[in-house]
């Protein structure tokens, strides 16, 4: 005796690819006879070899009646086909779908298309050429299409895309994702991730890329509306940080029309992003764009109000609470925090991100000030060696001028040749000719607290003084002289400290 073995095929995978034809299990199991041809066939004289789909057809091209189907699924058991087919709509009686379920026949309906066309889609499917797999793709990026010009949004069109090419497609995030990949999904050219397919075939590689870009302009729709006005009350910021102080009462009605609470309290972080090797540098645009992307999303669920503003490559963070509300400026390092942190997942180790910090400020002169401690701390840290901190603006008065002074090129430079001569003398020397002076000038010109400062003899801070004094060749009693050589070595002091 011997067995002979029946190649077996599951529908589900030519269901899932064939839904663009309408093609529909009515009767009988998925798993059966493989599918080894497409054949039309009448209903009433059907033949066909065994292992055929055989699309049953009517002479007026109506459905078929009861009695036919009954007929047909009884020669389609008798002869071996694989599954028999009915084009259009057909209610199937409860004795033709018993007979087909005992039989293990697969009855099917399709609704789309005239029986030449069905028959060409389902071989092409079968036999998974080229054009099948063209075919499936534009029936998947028909449809995405469709609903992406209702103005669904990209989880509605995911799901079209996944349904019509029968596995499942979503984004997943990757900060490694290049805008010219063609599975990006971006909003403008800030590349969010790419689309992904649980399996892949011909027809998902020719849809991905046409659905990434619908999926992508749904995705810049969304968060043009629900970010817009978060966008235009950024260049206010802008405007109100770079105007003139005549000009800050201007401000109060385009605040209030966009929804900027200038009355609040005010703390601002600005953040620059440098190249770990060359300050110079600038990071690429995209890099910027996706930062602000991440921080406005970041900050949404968040019950401050924030807001965000590009001053050429910097971002300004500006988080507003009613006047008193506590740890303001913590909240602010918090989410500094996680943008500094962002940024080295998007730049790496090239790229290092520093945030200064200003304290919180009353209203719009205030944001103004706070942004201008903000900025000052930051292009400190960097010039101190610090890059990749985050640096708070000391709450004195006196610190602030000081980092001022320290920021500005040309101040610096100005200072470092009051202390020149001691540099000459070499970094260790140099090093103690400062603080013994800056300790002797702070306690007016005392010898003997500058020594309690230090913890010398009396002594010697008098050798150390006059010999740091003999090479700047500067007279310290000279009230002039004396408020040079001070600022120098406080701001030298401030620019090491780490």
């Amino acid at each position: 005796m011997h067995t002979v073995l029946v190649p077996q095929s599951d529908l589900r995978e030519l269901l899932d690819a064939a839904k663009h034809l309408g093609l529909t299990l009515r009767a009988g199991p998925y798993v059966g006879p493989a599918v080894q041809r497409v054949v039309i066939s009448p209903i009433d004289a059907l033949s066909a070899a065994p292992g055929s789909l055989v699309l049953a057809t009517t002479r007026e091209g109506n459905a078929p009646s009861p009695y036919q189907v009954d007929v047909a699924i009884r020669q389609a058991i008798a002869r071996g086909f694989s599954g028999l087919v009915f084009i259009g709509e057909l209610v199937l009686a409860e004795t033709a779908r018993a007979l087909a379920e005992r039989a293990g026949m697969r009855v099917l309906t399709c609704t789309t298309g005239s029986p030449p066309d069905i028959a060409m889609g389902i071989d092409r499917i079968v036999r998974g050429d080229a054009v099948g797999a063209l075919a499936r793709a534009e029936y998947a990026i028909d449809r995405a299409g469709a609903v992406a010009e209702q103005g669904h949004d990209a989880e509605r069109i995911l799901a079209e895309a996944s349904e019509a090419l029968g596995l499942t497609l979503s984004i997943e995030p990757g900060a490694g994702t290049r805008w010219t990949d063609p599975d990006a999904v971006c909003v403008g050219e800030t590349p969010v991730g790419r689309l992904r397919a649980e399996g892949t075939d011909a027809a998902v590689a020719l849809a991905v890329p046409v659905i990434a870009s619908l999926v992508s302009r749904a995705m810049q729709r969304d968060l043009s509306e629900r970010f817009a006005p978060t966008q235009s009350r950024a260049d206010l910021i802008v405007e109100l940080i770079l105007a003139d102080s005549s000009r800050v009462d201007a401000f109060a009605a385009d605040a209030a029309r966009l929804g900027l609470p200038l009355q609040l309290s005010h703390a601002v972080g600005w953040l620059r992003v440098t190249h770990r090797d060359d300050p110079a540098q600038r990071p690429p645009r995209t890099m910027s764009a996706a930062l602000e992307l991440f921080a406005l999303q970041l900050v949404e669920p968040r019950s401050e109000l924030w807001h965000f503003a590009s001053m050429h490559d910097d971002l300004v963070v500006v988080s507003s609470e009613p006047l008193g509300a506590g740890d303001h400026q913590r909240r602010l390092r918090e989410v500094g925090g996680q943008l500094i942190h962002h940024v080295s997942e998007l730049g790496g180790q090239e790229w290092v991100c520093t945030l200064g910090l200003g304290t919180p400020q009353l209203g719009a002169s205030g944001l103004r000030q706070s942004a201008a401690e903000a900025r000052i701390t930051v292009e400190t840290a960097i010039a101190g060696g610090r890059s990749g901190s985050i640096a708070a603006t000391d709450v004195t008065g006196l610190r602030r001028v000081l980092l001022d002074f320290y920021a500005s090129p040309l101040s610096r430079k100005l200072l470092d040749d009051v202390l020149a001569p001691l540099d000459a003398l070499g970094p260790e020397r140099a090093d103690v000719a400062v603080r013994t002076l800056q300790a002797y000038l702070a306690n007016r010109n005392s010898l003997a607290r500058a020594a309690e400062v230090l913890n010398l003899h009396p002594n010697a801070v008098n050798y150390r003084v006059r010999r740091a004094e003999q090479a700047l060749q500067l007279d310290l009693s000279d009230p002039d002289h004396r408020f040079a050589v001070e600022l120098a070595c406080r701001v030298r002091l401030l620019s090491t400290r780490r």
